[in-house]
This record gives structure tokens, sequence and C-alpha cells, in this order.
């Protein structure tokens, strides 16, 4: 493909809201163009990678047994309103009226609309399992879309939803699903975890992130590690459990008493004005779940998870309580604790602390009186919690709590999530199919995502330096980038042939054709981020060689090739880039 006939509008500047690498290097690239808040119209060359990650995706899901279908994006309310969902989905959800006044939605997701296709064709046991899949556009009004196809409105997805007879066969396939996602990913040559994750709005029981490895992450995540390296287990900061500190009961050596702390509210004013540290401060946060107040308490050096807390107590919906309605109970907001509520008080509220509070003394609470403190409190001796959860969010250094492991710490981005649904979209929706017992029985189902445009903005997060992107080869928009230097006959045609012979073994190759400078071709190939570039023409032409180098190489590892000898190296350049991310394909298989 020659670069004058390509659209590929390059850009020195960048647009100021344009913050992480991958919106900033998509625009400069001339990938992506704004229409709107959220919602991008997708150049050539992005279409190009974006396309590679799909194939990639469709080869692994048929491998796997999908079935590729595609679904309308526009969906009735009533699919909606069977479910649930749409009084509960918020905001983000886009809905409309057509001109007959009936209300509709642009599907930000599908579980609705293939439950419904599933319960009017599939009917027997006989007919399942079944696998169902669709890549297409999707829209979710986030309120605050930022970062371009990171958290855009509008982008691509792969979503795709099983049908089982019982819940074993639906983990069977979740657990092929999983499979099927660390062989994409690892094809897509990107560096991943698959992490424990909470369900979210979608629903179920069981799911899995896969975070791609990227200091620019919006998650956090931990993970353990075996003595090798290789990645024991992992979740989101969010749900991955602590163990219990293994210590002996801390000794009181003095005794509680009230103290002034004239208007010290917060855990570092507390600590700051008693000399103690903060971790030697008991935070106890006020939440509602469902309909029962919650005094969650914790270490101040540590944050009450609202996951955690939720599968602790066995509640739907958390909230914070606002301090108003904390006045509302008896308490007193910046000064609550768990010692010596009034009776009346304690009747009203459910007070759970966090393992880590467990044996601890010398320690300092909320006098729940308006100024004051205490001090020298002794878990045991001066309160003891009715119960005791894991309650905090994980972090580096922490003990894990599956495996007696210490917790390493990375940020992801998530770009692809499976899910264990159970029957709560067939319940819902009265979706059954007769099994082998002449019963009628909701469908079992699980749910599986990829993002396929964030996929790739996540790709150039992991894969960049300061003159572009570094494509990793498999979604590369195209294998190698051939620079003709100056437009003289003879280096033009060395360039064609070296092109024709490449293609003509299935390699893809951009021939710069342009009349410009080389230092201008140069940077924009290295913006443009192709894994090879071969310079043509010039001093070296003279010598009779070309100029090979890896996208991720120094100037200085640049390799001269014998011209006869260049289209084989570069082929087999570009073959044992693509071979690689195949190998560790099979490897993250075998790690199941």
């Amino acid at each position: 493909m020659r670069y004058s006939k390509l659209l590929i509008p390059t850009v020195k500047e960048t647009p100021a809201d344009a913050v992480v690498a991958s919106h900033r290097l998509m625009l400069r690239s001339g990938m992506i163009r704004k229409l709107a808040a959220g919602i991008y119209t997708y150049l050539p060359m992005a279409n190009r990678t974006f396309t590679k990650v799909a194939n990639i995706i469709r080869e692994e899901l048929n491998r796997a047994g999908a079935q590729e279908l595609t679904m309308p994006a526009v969906q009735p309310a009533e699919l909606w309103q069977e479910s649930g969902r749409w009084e509960q989905y918020g905001p983000e959800l886009l809905r409309f009226k057509d001109r007959k006044g009936a209300d509709f939605i642009i599907g930000p997701t599908h579980e609705e609309v293939i439950t419904a296709l599933v319960r009017d064709e599939v009917k027997s046991y006989k007919q399942l399992p079944l696998n169902l899949y669709q890549i297409q556009t999707k829209f979710r009004d986030e309120v605050r879309p930022r970062f371009g196809l990171m958290r855009g409105r509008e982008f691509v997805m792969k979503d795709a939803y099983s049908f089982h007879v019982d819940d074993a066969d639906a983990h069977r396939e979740y657990d092929n699903m999983y499979r099927a996602y660390s062989r994409i990913f690892a094809r897509c040559g990107l560096r991943f975890r698959a992490v424990e994750a909470d369900t979210g709005s979608i629903g179920g029981n069981r799911s899995h992130e896969f975070q791609v490895l990227a200091d620019s992450g919006e998650d956090a995540i931990v993970f353990t590690v075996d003595e090798e390296g290789r990645p024991i287990y992992a979740a989101n900061v969010e749900l991955a459990p602590i163990k219990a500190p293994e210590r002996q009961p801390e000794t009181p050596t003095m005794a509680m008493c009230l103290v002034d702390t004239p208007h010290k509210k917060t855990i570092d004013d507390v600590a700051r004005f008693l000399g103690v540290e903060t971790s030697r401060v008991l935070k106890a946060v006020l939440f509602m779940v469902d309909d029962q107040p919650v005094m969650a308490v914790c270490l101040g050096d540590r944050d009450i998870n609202e996951v955690k807390l939720k599968k602790a107590v066995g509640g739907a919906e958390v909230r914070m309580l606002t301090d108003e309605e904390g006045k509302a109970l008896g308490l007193h907001p910046g000064y609550t604790g768990p010692v010596g509520l009034s009776p009346d008080v304690a009747a009203k509220v459910t007070i759970i602390a966090d393992i880590g509070v467990q044996g601890l003394a010398g320690l300092v609470a909320g006098g729940n009186t308006w100024n004051k403190h205490l001090v020298q409190v002794a878990e045991g001796r001066d309160f003891t919690p009715p119960r005791m959860a894991d309650l905090t969010t994980a972090q580096k250094g922490d003990v894990c709590g599956k495996n007696g492991l210490v917790y390493d710490a990375a940020r992801g981005i998530e770009v692809g999530h499976v899910f264990f649904l159970g029957t709560k979209y067939s319940s819902a929706m009265k979706a059954t199919f007769q099994g082998e017992d002449k019963a009628e029985h909701p469908y079992v189902m699980g749910c599986y995502g990829i993002g396929v445009t964030r996929t790739a903005a996540a790709a150039i997060e992991q894969n960049h330096d300061d003159d572009g992107i570094c494509w990793p080869a498999p979604i590369a928009p195209f294998h190698v980038s051939l620079v003709a230097l100056g437009v003289e006959a003879d280096a033009m045609d060395l360039a064609i042939k070296i092109e024709g012979a490449l293609e003509g073994m299935g390699i893809e190759v951009l021939l710069d054709d342009r009349d410009e400078r080389p230092g201008v071709k140069f940077k924009d190939n290295d913006l443009i981020g192709c894994p090879v570039r071969v310079a043509v023409g010039g001093k070296s032409l003279k010598e009779g060689v070309v100029e090979i180098k890896l996208r991720t190489e120094t100037k200085e590892q640049t390799r001269k090739v014998p011209v006869q000898e260049a289209v084989a190296t570069i082929a087999a350049i570009v073959n044992s880039l693509l071979a690689d991310a195949k190998a560790a394909a099979d490897d993250a298989e075998k790690r199941m």
C-alpha cells in the first residue's frame, strides 16, 4: 500500500484534552478524529488495526465453538422492562422514542435481546449448550467521556452469550471462554493479567476481568506469582481477599480515656494533633446497606471497600450516609467510633470491623461526642465488634487470602470481562427449555465481552515511546514501513520490488513513496509505529544494502543487509514476531 494514496493525516500538535498516550498518539498519527464528545471517526489506519483485533477474536471464538450472529443496535424498551434493567441501568442508557411514541434504546449490551431470541428459538435441552456472539458498535452515555477510545460513548465490542442446562455446564463454558480470552490477548501481543472481579451491573456471581498492564491504567490490581514469576492469583483490588494478620493480641498498657480534639475531624488531623500514626486511628465510616445503617471500622491508613462491605453484610445496594443522616441517628460525624455508643444508637446501627483491627491496643477512636476522641483504646478490652470481616481495599504488601503469598501490584486497563450469570436474565424474562425430565427449566447463562477499540487503545498505552506508537506485530496496521529515501528511480524501483515480494509472502507493507525529506518520513513512520522499518536509498543503496530496524530498537541497532538478502531477512523478522505471539497464546492456554 502506498503512503501517498492513504488517508493518514498526521499532525505535530495535540489537542489540549488529549491526556493519555493512546488518545494523543491516535490523533497525531491520523487514526481517529473527534465528531462529538466520546464519539470518533475511525480512519483507515485505525480501521486496519480494529479489523485485525476483530479477526483474532473471531478465529479464537470460532475455535472455541461459538457462533457469530448480528443483533439490532436499537432495542425496544419492553425487553429491558422484562429484565428489570430499564429502571436500574441509569442515565448511561440512551433512551429515545420513535415516531409512534414507543420507547427504544441504543444497545450498550445485548443480554435482553439474546435471551429473547433463544427463548423463542430454543425449546429443548437437546439444542444446548449454545454460545452466540457478535462484534458490533455499542453506545453508553458516559457522563464524562475521556481519554479518547479508552472511555468513549460509542465503541466497538464483541459480546458473547452462552446458554446451558445447568451450572456445571455453564462453568465449563466459562472456563472455555477464559482460555479463549487468554489466547486472544496473547495473540494480540499484549501483556495482561486475568483477575477476579466484581460482577457490577451485569449481574451473576463469578467474573474475571482481563487487564492489559500499563502504568496509565484506571484499574488497580494485585497479584501473586510463583518462584519463576508466573502468575498464581490476581484480582481487582476491590475484590482481592486479604488474609487476617497472624499476630499475638497486643497487651494494653494504659486505661482508655477521653481527650479534647477541638475541630479535628479527619484521620490526618487527629493523628497530627495526638502525635500518633494514622494506622493507630480507627476510621468509622457510616453506610446505608439496603435499608440498614452500618458503621464499618478499619485502621486510618486503609479504606473501606464498598464491594467487600456489600458482600460481608449481604446487601444489594451500598451508599455512604450524609452527615445529616448520621446526626439523625444520634451520631457525631467526625467524632464517631465503635466504643461507648448509647443503647439507642447501638440498636439502630450495625457495627462491622475489618480484620486488621483485631487484637490491637493503643488505638484512637471517635468519642461519640463533639470535639472528643478516646485514646488508648484496645480491641477486645474496650470494644469487641459484633462481626469482623475483610473490608479494606487490597494493596501491595498485603498477604493474599487465597494462597498466603504477598501481593504485588500493578495498574491495568480492562479490555475483556467474562461473567457467570446463572439464571438472572432467563428467570426474569421467563426463558425456559424443556429438560430431559420433561419439566421447564430456566437457561443457565454466561456472558463474555471484549472491547475491540479499547483493546487497540490499550495496546498503545502499553507500547509507545516519545516518538510514537510501537505496535505489536499481530495488530499493527502494517507489518513493515518501507521508506524510500528520495524519489530517485533506482531507490523507488528497489522499494517497489521489495514491496511486491513481501506482499506476495502475505506480509503487509506501507511504502512511503512521498516526495518528502528523509527526516519527515522517519518521524511519520515512527509515529505510526509499524513493527519493522526498512530504509531504501541514499548512501546505503550505494553500498548495496538496505537498513532494517525494529520500531523498538535504537538507531544504533539498525542492521545493514545486502539487497539480495533483504526480502528473506525482513520476512524472517516479521514471521518471528508473529510466531512469538502465537507461542504466547499456546503458553497462556497451557497455564489454565
